[in-house]
C-alpha cells in the first residue's frame, strides 16, 4: 500500500492562463481533502490576486510582476530568497516552462514537483512524465502532481474524479456602483466573446449581437465582459445588437469580472478563462468550443452546456484557424444557442 507524503506546508507555482488558474483550485481541494492540515501557498501573478483570494483552500498568496513569457531572473531570485525560511516540505510547479522551476529551486525547497516540460532536470527532484494516455485532462494532470510518484509509475493511479472549482464570489455592490450598473428584476445574461488565446477560439461577433438583440427585446438586460483587448469587440456587439448592452470589457479587474458575473442567470461564452470562472461560480453556461477541445480542458460544472460541432479539422489547437474558415466556430448558428438558452431558462 502507497503511503502518502505529509506535509504541513505546501507552495504551488500558479500556471499563467485564467482559466488553468481555476481548474488548479481542483488540485487545492484534492490536497486538503487528503490531509486538511496541509497549507498550501501560492505564486501567482499580481493582476489575478482577486482570483485566489476566492479560494478558500488558499492560506497566503504570494504575487509577483513577472509578465507572461519573461525570463525576470532578478525577481524569480529575490522571491526564491524570500521563501527560504517558510519551511515548506513540498512546491508543486503547474506550468511546463522552464524558468517557472527556478522559485523553488532558489528557494531550496526539498520536493520539487513537476512534469518535465521544458528538460527540468535538476530544477525539480520529483520529475513526473506526462501520460496523456492516463490523465487526458488538463485537472487531471494538476491533480496528478498531488500524487505520490510511485502510484504513476506502478499503474497504481485511482479514479480520480475531478473534484469540480467553487469560487467565493465577493460583493458586487462596489462594481455595480462604480459602473452605474443596475442588476433590476429583469433577467441577466451575460457574454463572454473574447478568448485570450487567438480568434480560433471566438465565436463571431455578428452571432453573439443576433443573441443579445433577441434577449434584449425579450426584456433582458445583457453585459459583455471581458479585458481591455476585447473593447472593441464589445462595442461591436453592442452596435450591432441596438446599443442597448452594458459593454464593460477592459472596465473591470478580474475578480470585478468574477464579482459581476456572480449575478448573472446565464452566461455564455468561448472556452476562455471566463468560462471556467462562470463554471466555477455554477453560473447555468453554455461553452462554445471551437479550435480547442472540451475533452481536454471542459468547464467543471453540472451546469454548463457545451456545444462543439467536432469537425474533422478540430481540435486544431492553433491560434487562427489555418484553413481561414472558422467552420468549426461560424457553423454553430446563432439559432442553436438560442435554443439552448430557452432550454436552459
Amino acid at each position: 500500500m502507497t503511503t502518502r507524503p505529509s506535509r504541513s506546508n505546501l507552495l504551488i507555482i500558479s500556471p499563467a492562463w485564467v482559466g488553468d488558474m481555476v481548474m488548479a483550485q481542483s488540485l487545492f481541494k484534492f490536497l486538503k481533502r487528503e490531509q486538511f492540515s496541509t497549507q498550501i501557498d501560492v505564486i501567482v501573478p499580481a493582476w489575478a490576486e482577486g482570483l485566489f483570494k476566492r479560494m478558500p483552500e488558499v492560506r497566503d498568496i504570494i504575487p509577483h510582476t513577472l509578465k507572461h513569457g519573461q525570463l525576470g531572473w532578478r525577481e524569480r531570485y529575490r522571491l526564491g530568497q524570500q521563501l527560504c525560511n517558510r519551511n515548506y516540505q513540498q512546491a508543486i510547479v503547474l506550468p511546463n516552462s522552464w524558468k517557472s522551476a527556478l522559485i523553488p529551486f532558489w528557494a531550496d525547497i526539498l520536493q520539487r514537483t513537476g512534469y518535465r516540460g521544458e528538460m527540468r532536470y535538476g530544477l525539480l527532484n520529483d520529475l513526473r512524465i506526462l501520460d496523456l494516455f492516463q490523465l487526458p485532462t488538463t485537472v487531471l494532470q494538476f491533480i496528478a502532481l498531488g500524487l505520490p510518484k510511485s502510484m504513476l509509475n506502478t499503474g497504481g493511479l485511482p479514479n480520480l474524479i475531478p473534484l469540480y472549482p467553487k469560487l467565493s464570489p465577493g460583493n458586487a455592490d462596489l462594481p455595480l456602483r462604480r459602473l452605474h450598473l443596475k442588476k433590476s428584476s429583469q433577467p441577466l445574461l451575460i457574454l463572454c466573446p473574447g478568448a485570450e488565446f487567438g480568434g480560433a477560439k471566438r465565436w463571431p461577433a455578428e452571432y453573439y449581437a443576433i443573441v443579445a438583440k433577441k434577449q434584449l427585446a425579450e426584456g433582458w438586460q445583457v453585459w459583455i465582459l471581458g479585458s481591455e483587448k476585447e473593447a472593441i469587440l464589445g462595442m461591436k456587439i453592442n452596435a450591432l445588437a441596438g446599443d442597448d448592452c452594458s459593454n464593460l470589457c477592459g472596465q473591470t479587474s478580474l475578480s470585478e469580472a468574477i464579482d459581476l458575473m456572480s449575478q448573472a442567470e446565464v452566461v455564455i461564452s468561448n472556452d476562455s478563462g471566463l468560462m471556467h470562472i462562470a463554471a466555477a461560480l455554477e453560473k447555468p453556461l453554455i461553452a462554445l468550443y471551437g479550435a480547442s477541445s472540451p475533452q481536454k480542458t471542459p468547464p467543471l460544472s453540472s451546469q454548463a452546456h457545451v456545444i462543439w460541432l467536432q469537425l474533422a479539422c478540430s481540435p486544431c489547437f492553433k491560434r487562427e484557424c489555418p484553413l481561414k474558415k472558422l467552420s468549426c466556430l461560424r457553423d454553430i448558428k446563432p439559432e442553436q444557442v438560442l435554443n439552448q438558452l430557452k432550454q436552459m431558462i
